[in-house]
């Protein structure tokens, strides 16, 4: 049981992230197929880059926000995601890269973004990508000012739509014209798969360690 008062859940969530993580045990039970029969490995050219999972109290309750990624020519065109992107020279850290990706995807003020720690690091293939997922909290629901050369959507969620085992599923996705065995988090109208899920995964049972 998660205690949703806000103060709790972020001291049990800080003391939670300082613990040894679940990392590929948790993403593997929401990686699609594909990832370990392709075996493709980071190379040379494979970037860097982070997320923020930002939690936040409303309504009684806690939420995070997801994003829809636009249609774009692009691999992740189309899909769920945590705000983030790529680190650049001007970031001295992964951290900075989440906060900074965040505030120009989103316009959450990141200034006022409390870093609780940091999720297991995770592989992307189709992008060449390691990503870094940053966990942090707002005291406050934020306002959100979506770019929408990057952002046709921000999805709020609630903590308790995300324990909800029911939402849990698995289907065929196209990607790139072919068919990828895939399980997904469905929440709302939208079907969170890929490394967006993996992330959740492990997210969950860190929370419900």
């Amino acid at each position: 049981m998660i205690d949703t008062s806000f103060h709790t859940f972020t001291e049990d969530l800080r003391r939670r992230l300082q613990q040894p993580l679940p990392g590929e045990v948790a993403h593997s039970k929401m990686a699609a197929a594909s990832r370990y029969r392709l075996g493709i490995k980071p190379n040379e050219r494979t970037r860097r880059s982070a997320v923020l999972i930002c939690f936040y109290p409303y309504q009684n309750s806690i939420y995070l926000p997801l994003i829809l990624r636009p249609q774009y020519d692009g691999v992740h065109a189309g899909q769920m995601a945590f705000p983030g992107g790529r680190m650049e020279r001007i970031d001295e850290n992964l951290t900075r890269t989440a906060l900074r990706e965040t505030q120009e995807e989103v316009g959450i003020r990141v200034s006022d973004v409390k870093v609780l720690g940091l999720l297991t690091e995770l592989f992307i293939p189709p992008s060449n990508f390691y990503v870094q997922p940053v966990v942090g909290i707002l005291p406050y629901r934020p306002d959100f000012y979506p770019d929408p050369r990057e952002v046709e959507a921000v999805v709020e969620v609630e903590l308790n739509t995300l324990l909800d085992e029911t939402i849990v599923g698995d289907s065929q996705v196209e990607v790139r014209g072919t068919l990828v065995d895939a399980p997904y988090y469905q929440i709302q109208e939208y079907r969170v798969w890929g490394a967006t899920a993996m992330m959740i995964s492990e997210l969950l049972v860190v929370l419900e360690s």
